[in-house]
This record gives C-alpha cells, sequence and structure tokens, in this order.
C-alpha cells in the first residue's frame, strides 16, 4: 500500500530546504530528485501553499495559487492509481490521500459509471476539484433562501481531463456526475478548511430544497488502505 506522505509538519516540511537526515533520506541535500513522482511533488507544492499554520482564509494565501500548481500538475494513472480505489457498488469512493498543514483535506475521488453525488454544500469551506480521468458534469445550485421550493440551477459544466474547478458556499451548492455508462472517473479534491469532515456537511433536495445533514468523517481508504464505513455522504 502506498505510505503516508513523510513531510506533514512545520518541521518535516523545512527538512527539505536544510536537512539534517542521515545520508540516503528522503530529501533534497541528499537525493536531486526525492519525490517519487509528480502526484506527490504536487501535494507537497500544495502544502507549502498552504503554509504550516496558514489556511486559504488567511490574508497571505490565495486560492488562484492553489488552483494553479493543481493546474500545472499532468495528471499520470500511474502516479495516484494506488489512492484511486474504486467500488461500482457506491456512487462513488472518497479516498483520503493527506492532511496537509492540519487545515486542508485532500481526497481522491473515483466515481462508478452513470452515477453522481446528491446535491450539497461544503459546510463553509472551500473546495478545489481536478480531474485525474475522465469526464464529470458538475451542476451548480442557488444557495436556497427558503424551503419548500425547488432549488434553482446557477450553471452545469463538462470538466474533461486536467481541467481544474472552484466552488465555496458563498457560490452555492453543486452536484457532480460521470455521466460515462461504461468509464470509471477520477477526481483530485482539496478542502480547506476540513470543516466538512469535523462537523458533516448538508445535502440537499432538488425539488424541495430540504436539507439533511450528513456526516463526511467517513473514508472509503485511507493511505490506499481500505477502511470499514458505517455513515451515508454526499
Amino acid at each position: 500500500m502506498p505510505e503516508p506522505f513523510p513531510f506533514s509538519s512545520a518541521d518535516d516540511l523545512a527538512q527539505l530546504d536544510v536537512c539534517t537526515l542521515p545520508l540516503g533520506s528522503l530529501c533534497k541535500k541528499h537525493n536531486p530528485n526525492p519525490y517519487p513522482n509528480d502526484f506527490q511533488q504536487l501535494v507537497r507544492d500544495l502544502n507549502k501553499i498552504l503554509g504550516p499554520s496558514s489556511g486559504i482564509d488567511s490574508s497571505d494565501i490565495d486560492v488562484n495559487d492553489l488552483m494553479k500548481a493543481m493546474s500545472d500538475y499532468t495528471s499520470t494513472e500511474t502516479d495516484w492509481k494506488e489512492y484511486a480505489l474504486a467500488d461500482y457498488s457506491r456512487h462513488y469512493t472518497r479516498n483520503f490521500v493527506d492532511h496537509g498543514n492540519g487545515k486542508s483535506n485532500l481526497l481522491i475521488l473515483v466515481w462508478s459509471p452513470g452515477k453522481g453525488s446528491l446535491v450539497h454544500d461544503h459546510a463553509g469551506a472551500h473546495c478545489i476539484m481536478k480531474i485525474l480521468k475522465g469526464t464529470l458534469r458538475e451542476t451548480q445550485y442557488e444557495m436556497p433562501a427558503v424551503s419548500g421550493e425547488p432549488l434553482s440551477v446557477r450553471k452545469t459544466s463538462v470538466y474533461n481531463n486536467d481541467e481544474v474547478t472552484y466552488i465555496s458556499d458563498d457560490i452555492g451548492l453543486h452536484k457532480i456526475e460521470n455521466e460515462s455508462k461504461d468509464q470509471l472517473a477520477v477526481s483530485l479534491h482539496l478542502y480547506t478548511p476540513p470543516y466538512a469532515e469535523k462537523n458533516g456537511c448538508y445535502c440537499f433536495d432538488e425539488q424541495t430544497g430540504k436539507k439533511t445533514k450528513v456526516e463526511m468523517c467517513n473514508y472509503y481508504s485511507v493511505y490506499g488502505k481500505l477502511k470499514p464505513s458505517k455513515v451515508r455522504s454526499c
């Protein structure tokens, strides 16, 4: 199974530039190319942008910098396939990759053919999504002012391999769908801060606008290892 990313804390990140580790350690001083692949380099780039104590809401963080880092990475399936566990009996799987600086979660979602999510919010967090494989359709909705009325569609977009998009509750709600009849789709999601993991989020009925609280602390896998799931997600 893939190992957890070794550099997670501020001290660990500092070791990338000033190394005190023994000869042969995974560091720039002892190895000019310490990262196994470009995907793991992307993970570290995202962590550097977020910083050891900053979150995306901090004045020194620009969401465009995070989106650029994700856009600059060209998806290669061999880079991330060990984290992308699929289950055709589910609409999609949520596979945990990295916790960043403690103020973000990085997940790989694998979407079964013809399946998708419910309409949902992001619990006050920011979400950046990159398509790693296939095509996904996003439908955005206005945040409902009152319950009991159908949700109002803002726009619908189709994202292909390597495209990146962003949403927050300030923009509205959304749902994601894999419209392919026979192909999986895979996407990378950065959530910051990780409010949904801690507090859950709300799913919305498209016809009535009624919202239902859903726990989001469940993962299909963590660092490539299957985890038991006992609660529903969006």
